[in-house]
């Protein structure tokens, strides 16, 4: 799978994909991540990629032309499956759309910054919009990582165990169960006797149990038929 990010601050990516899993599906050539700084697409002698918003008002606005000429250029290269702009008030980011662009080879996504992007971006070149939360940061390049990290250890042969990632917070709209490991006893405090018990079934089913206990605790929105 390959990502294309588009940035005005690629120093920002550098970090997150360079460690830890994202880093070994890279090795493994599973996953692809190119950076882009949108820069180079300028004509601005000076390299700005942003400009003061028409009706006036505080901050400045991505251009439309750096970053359509970007879009362009790679989309002349290859077919995409998807353009993600990630976005305040795009669609709120959960497991199941990180599982839905897991199927995807080639994926597009922009990282906004300042004000946001011209709306002519939005409206003819972006597929969808994503955010990660109700909050704003300053760029959309960390929003951007998460994305990636979220979906990449959902690819085949990524992560050792196979079915570690579909045990997952959130996979089955439940929050992963209390997980334990040796000592079976630290300091009195002891791993719950039928974790110890070697009966598969009845350790699913305690696992369910309480999973559905701390998701009712924790996140109730998210439980349905449990």
């Amino acid at each position: 799978m390959r990502f294309d990010i588009l940035t005005v601050v690629p120093g920002l990516l550098e970090s997150p994909f360079s460690h830890s899993i994202v880093q070994r599906a890279i090795k493994k050539g599973l996953a692809e991540i190119h950076i882009h700084n949108i820069r180079d697409y300028t004509t601005d002698k000076h390299r700005s990629v942003d400009d003061y918003p028409y009706g006036g008002g505080a901050g400045m606005v991505m251009m439309a032309e750096p970053v359509i000429k970007c879009i362009e250029q790679l989309k002349s290269e290859r077919n995409y499956d998807l353009v993600v702009y990630m976005s305040p008030d795009g669609e709120l980011f959960d497991q199941p759309i990180a599982n839905r662009l897991s199927l995807f080879q080639h994926v597009i996504i922009l990282c906004g910054h300042y004000k946001g992007i011209d709306e002519r971006i939005r409206a003819h070149f972006i597929d969808q919009e994503i955010s990660v939360g109700n909050y704003v940061l300053s760029g959309g390049e960390l929003a951007a990582a998460i994305v990636c990290d979220a979906v990449i250890r959902l690819l085949p042969g990524v992560i050792g165990d196979e079915t570690s990632a579909l045990s997952d917070s959130f996979q089955d709209d439940l929050v992963a169960p209390p997980v334990y490991t040796r000592p079976a006893d630290f300091r009195g405090m002891k791993v719950p006797d039928i974790l110890l018990s070697g009966n598969t079934p009845e350790i699913d089913k305690w696992r369910h149990a309480e999973a559905v206990k701390r998701t009712k605790e924790r996140r109730p929105g998210l439980l349905g038929d449990h």
